[in-house]
């Protein structure tokens, strides 16, 4: 199991992506500062860091200065609110290995982690999803059912890819919401069913029976009945 240390100073932001990566299967640690964060990378010796830019008493950008210096190569990922080519290029010359810019769904920053995971072991995550006869691979964001090609959407793949990771499992909206679409999702609620219609519709234009269930009340599970 992959060890991920998430650095940052907003603690309503720390306990989403801790959420979010433990539903995810990672080992997850985390600091509120710089400084913490060596301490803790010293300890526990994580595979990935994920490094917020503004952050009190040593921020990120100069923490990873100090970890290239110290010939530490631990992958990291910066978070920012800085959306400036400027600031990429200045994040990137500093040892970061990729940029994400806030607001974020946490979809995104997941397959972000995967992917610079895949760097240091190829091995560490499959570049397929399967459920039955759905095949999404995520290098070429290819979609297949029963060997017929299925044209998504961003928001659409994300979406599947979300029920994918989680098969069989009882997903609430708020959790799909706050997943697919963001920790600050403030848009209307219909979305989802608007999406998980799209969603169907593409999955099902063959004729297949319908994998993408409703729980009334709750939300959505990915089954075959």
């Amino acid at each position: 199991m992959p060890t991920v240390l998430i650095i940052d100073d907003d603690q309503k932001l720390l306990k989403m992506l801790s959420r979010t990566l433990i539903y995810e299967n990672f080992d997850v640690i985390t600091a509120s500062n710089g400084q913490e964060a060596i301490q803790r990378i010293k300890l526990h010796k994580p595979d990935l860091l994920i490094v917020d830019w503004m952050m009190p008493k040593m921020d990120g950008l100069t923490l990873v200065r100090t970890l290239r210096e110290d010939e530490d190569r631990t992958m990291v990922l910066m978070l920012t609110a800085k959306d400036e080519i400027e600031n990429r290029v200045e994040g990137l010359e500093a040892g970061a290995d990729d940029y994400l810019v806030k607001p974020f769904a946490p979809a995104e920053l997941v397959a972000r982690v995967h992917a610079l995971l895949r760097r240091i072991d190829p091995s560490c995550d499959n570049q397929v999803l399967s459920f039955g006869n759905i095949s999404l691979n995520l290098s070429t964001h290819e979609v297949t059912r029963c060997d017929r090609k299925i044209k998504l959407t961003l928001t659409e793949f994300n979406l599947l890819q979300y029920f994918l990771r989680h098969p069989r499992q009882v997903l609430e909206r708020g959790q799909i919401l706050t997943s697919v679409w963001g920790y600050d999702f403030g848009g209307d609620d219909n979305v989802l069913e608007i999406y998980i219609g799209y969603l169907r519709k593409k999955l099902e234009a063959g004729k297949e029976p319908r994998v993408i269930q409703t729980i009334r009340g709750v939300g959505y599970v990915m089954r075959e009945d």
